[in-house]
């Protein structure tokens, strides 16, 4: 490979990097959803879903056990015995 090759493989790849980084950083401007609490998780996990199909969604009942490993692709939805969101939906 000459090097006028070299860099346009080197400039290809930073680019795709640059587009990726700009992608998550737009992700993490919204990362919570505050306006959901009270809606039942279904309605939750469908707003947040609408807003950014990226995102894992999960709804956790009261008294579920969950893992404690911070995920950026991954919503949880807390709801009470009704099914009501108690509690702010944060990625992690």
């Amino acid at each position: 490979m000459d090097d006028e090759t070299n860099l346009s493989a080197s400039k290809k790849h930073d680019d795709s990097r640059a587009s990726k980084k700009r992608y998550d950083g737009e992700r993490q401007a919204r990362n919570n959803w505050p306006e959901v609490v009270g809606l039942t998780g279904e309605d939750a996990k469908k707003r947040i879903k609408e807003e950014d199909p990226g995102f894992q969604l999960q709804i956790v009942g009261p008294d579920r056990m969950v893992t404690m490993d911070f995920r950026t692709d991954r919503v949880r939805i807390y709801v009470d015995s009704e099914g009501k969101v108690i509690d702010t939906p944060m990625v992690g």
